[in-house]
């Protein structure tokens, strides 16, 4: 006969049962009814998340730190840290509501603007929200919300926050604002930025030209190529370094390819150079529209971070761009000692200066021009690379807004001359980013156009070129 349990055992069994019922019921309410998230001190974007995120400083361009931030009327909170960086990460695309809270602005420190902002993102991107401060409480709320970044500047003018016509905290105004001499040396520096930069691209692009004689319309397209890859290699890897080596390889390989089922049959089919140069706009247009359709028409964020900047003799830049101008310099004193002193340098002038007469002599000129497409591609590649990282971003058609100043910068310095290529660049970057002293930052680049139109009026050869007999 089996014992029955008594009914204190029961009674008892009860009890632990419901402490049981009621700790659990506890538990679920404090997590649903807990407060929202404070927020993460970093975000990166991907397939699923999108990033809010800004910078605050205080007039005086020092950082706001412990500054209250509400996301969608507190669906998120988060206080800026020391550097004045705050960030909220959104799962939902599509327009959020950034605010502020005055009360925890640094002492004698106001808003210009509204208290919050509306901004609109898409899923794996990263977008600001700026909220410039001012030391006169006469000027809050005077002035209109800053517009967004733009992905076609450098970095670390992106996000302004001062007053208009002031420095900003990148020692950059607004184009067209006037001459001082603060502001000179800052657009000096980022003239020097865009030389070099422009530098890997052009030395590329005239190599082509000297050896093949091809106006080659695609190679911009070898700009956005790279800076993509990188996109696409850091989003696998997490490291810039490794992404960034990895485009270059790949880029390399794609100059190869080129040159192997395109370029070569083309000459050896004795296409005209303008026939060519058709194909090349058609290649330029195709890539385009490849990229287009696998990525859209978003900026894509190969560092997906906040760009911290360092200040330099009055000068400030990210250190992206830091980074960015040394790997550049080397990369052109690089291809320059090449050129000069190694027996493929010693080969490839001999190409440039005539073809036929440097096949007599027992040059392999097909290898070199072969060698020439995979040095321009990986050129190219890294220039887009860099590219991506100074100007905060890449898209589809980053390389084609690049093309004419190349073009430019090969022809002001002696179209087929890797030399004057170099020297071409930087002038042409020099005059695109100091332009904005007096004239508004549409009319930059127009402004090297209009120089380089000036100069081949004085020397038709450009500046390095050799003057010719026609006819």
């Amino acid at each position: 006969m089996t014992r029955q349990p008594s009914s204190p055992g029961i009674r008892r069994r009860l009890s632990g049962a419901a402490l049981f019922v009621v700790a659990l019921a506890a538990a679920f309410g404090a997590v649903f009814s807990a407060p929202p998230a404070q927020a993460v001190s970093s975000c990166t974007p991907d397939p699923q998340t999108a990033c809010v995120q800004g910078i605050i400083k205080t007039s005086a361009g020092d950082p706001a730190a412990g500054v209250a931030l509400t996301l969608n009327d507190g669906e998120q909170k988060t206080t800026s840290d020391a550097d004045g960086r705050w960030v909220f990460p959104v799962t939902k695309a599509g327009s959020h509501t950034v605010a502020v809270d005055p009360a925890t602005l640094p002492g004698g420190q106001f808003l210009k603007t509204a208290e919050s902002r509306e901004v609109t993102v898409e899923l794996y991107e990263s977008v600001s929200a700026l909220f410039p401060l001012t030391d006169d409480p006469a000027a809050t709320g005077s002035t209109s919300p800053e517009p967004e970044p733009d992905p076609a500047q450098p970095a670390e003018t992106q996000p302004p926050t001062t007053t208009p016509g002031a420095e900003t905290s990148a020692g950059t105004t607004a184009s067209g604002d006037g001459f001082s001499w603060p502001r000179f040396w800052q657009q000096f520096a980022s003239g020097i930025r865009m030389g070099l930069l422009l530098s890997l691209a052009a030395v590329g692009l005239s190599l082509v030209f000297g050896t093949t004689g091809l106006s080659n319309f695609a190679h911009a397209e070898m700009l956005s190529m790279g800076g993509i890859l990188a996109f696409l290699f850091m989003g696998l890897t997490g490291n810039i370094w490794l992404a960034g080596g990895v485009s270059v390889l790949i880029m390399a390989i794609f100059g190869w390819v080129q040159d192997k089922i395109l370029w070569r049959p083309l000459r050896k089919r004795r296409l005209s150079l303008m026939q060519m140069m058709i194909v090349s706009i058609a290649l330029s247009i195709v890539l385009q529209n490849v990229f287009q359709f696998f990525f859209g028409a978003n900026v894509l964020r190969i560092d997906p971070s906040t760009p911290a900047t360092v200040t330099l003799l009055g000068v400030t830049l990210t250190v992206q761009s830091y980074i960015a101008m040394g790997i550049a310099l080397v990369a052109i004193v690089a291809v320059g000692l090449a050129l000069k002193y190694s027996r493929f340098g010693r080969a490839t002038r001999a190409v440039s200066d005539n073809p036929a007469l440097a096949e007599a002599s027992g040059i392999d000129v097909n290898r070199v021009i072969r060698i020439v497409w995979i040095a321009s591609s990986a050129l190219a590649g890294l220039a887009g690379v860099l590219l991506g990282l100074v100007l905060n971003g890449i898209s589809w058609n980053t390389g084609w807004h690049f093309l004419l100043l190349l073009f430019a910068a090969v022809v002001l310095g002696g179209i087929g001359t890797a030399f004057g290529a170099v020297v071409g660049a930087m002038i042409i970057g020099l005059i695109v980013e100091m332009a904005n002293i007096w004239l508004p930052g549409d009319l930059k680049h127009a402004a090297a156009l209009f120089i380089l139109i000036v100069v081949l009026l004085v020397r038709p050869q450009g500046i390095f070129g050799r003057a010719e007999r026609v006819g």
